[in-house]
């Protein structure tokens, strides 16, 4: 019967690479517990039929499996179909007291089954709402400083008395409501410390110039860094080409570089990339001269929501970040850092379409 079962199941698209055991799952528990009430004659409720839980975990794992929710109830269906047929070839007809209990276990089993399945897949999607507010809001610190940085040069500039204008109360108002954005990101980020970082991007990857990226953002990171305390040099060759996703690059650059100049109030921070021909790959680096990471922190920084305890804010988030958009490219991210000296974070990025 389980063969006869499989072989139709085999037919859903989501079936066909699954061996053997995997394809069974728990249907054999849930037809020992389906024989159970037969054989008892059970009148008892249907939840206490199934008191075995077979179709719950049954239902949890299919969605692991990416099946579709008509494809769980249809494998259920056609059980039913099966059991029929065995009955037929055996000479029994399920009628009366034993056709009513097959098809109350069925039932029930299908309802278990989907409520399982349908409960598990809007925890995920409610999960990946959350992972993906976090990561925007987060994201969304570093212009914000920038801003309100330079809206606060802005607003010394005019504070001399022959220049207190219409602009300036513009300036003022401007940085109120940076001020007030700055809050809400971080009310975001507070409500969102239980995230659980999965990779469910969809990228929309192209050729692209790799140094006019890093400019640009350096340019944007420059009130971040400070009038002239922390250099930012962009070393990326000028015809250096990588095949990615632009705004995700953006972030990964972006988190990087943001958290190099925290640990670097004064020095240098070198945005450095290469091709490696032979693995078709892009290497890009981070470096700078600050305080660098201790040696037992290392193997955490890119752990979620991973703290600092030196950096107010840490630097947790940011870098699960930049983990996640990396390997959502194919890539490998890494970090080298001695206490005092620096660190140097390097990612790989593929060169062209594969």
């Amino acid at each position: 019967m389980l063969i006869q079962w499989r072989q139709q199941v085999k037919q859903f698209a989501s079936a066909q690479h699954l061996d053997t055991p995997a394809l069974n799952d728990h249907i054999p528990h849930f037809l020992e517990e389906l024989a159970a009430a037969l054989q008892s004659q059970s009148r008892v409720t249907i939840p206490e039929a199934l008191e075995g839980s077979s179709p719950p975990a049954h239902g949890l794992q299919r969605l692991q499996e990416a099946f579709d929710l008509e494809e769980v109830v249809a494998e259920y269906n056609i059980l039913r179909g099966c059991i029929h047929d065995l009955a037929e070839k055996n000479g029994i007809t399920l009628q009366g007291e034993p056709f009513h209990i097959m098809n109350r276990v069925l039932d029930q089993a299908i309802g278990l089954a989907v409520q399982t399945y349908a409960t598990q897949r809007a925890l995920e999607v409610q999960r990946r709402r959350e992972e993906y507010l976090a990561f925007v809001a987060h994201d969304l610190r570093t212009p914000l400083n920038a801003i309100s940085l330079a809206t606060r040069v802005l607003e010394l500039t005019f504070q001399e008395p022959n220049q207190r204008t219409e602009t300036a109360r513009m300036l003022k108002t401007l940085g109120r409501n940076v001020k007030h954005l700055q809050q809400l990101v971080e009310k975001i980020i507070e409500e969102n410390t239980n995230l659980q970082t999965e990779s469910g991007i969809k990228l929309e990857r192209r050729e692209l110039d790799l140094w006019p990226l890093v400019e640009a953002l350096i340019h944007d990171l420059r009130p971040v860094a400070g009038t002239g305390s922390t250099k930012l040099i962009n070393k990326v060759p000028q015809r250096l080409v990588v095949f990615a996703d632009a705004s995700l690059l953006r972030r990964i650059f972006q988190n990087l570089i943001a958290n190099a100049i925290k640990s670097t109030p004064r020095g240098k921070v070198l945005i450095k990339a290469q091709e490696i021909e032979s693995e078709g790959l892009v290497e890009c680096r981070v470096t700078d001269n600050g305080t660098g990471i201790p040696s037992d922190r290392l193997e955490k920084v890119f752990d979620e929501l991973e703290t600092d305890a030196r950096n107010e804010g840490g630097f947790g988030l940011g870098l699960a970040i930049v983990k996640t958009f990396v390997e959502a490219h194919s890539g490998t991210v890494t970090v080298e850092s001695k206490e005092g000296a620096g660190s140097t974070f390097q990612f790989t990025l593929p060169n062209k379409p594969d």
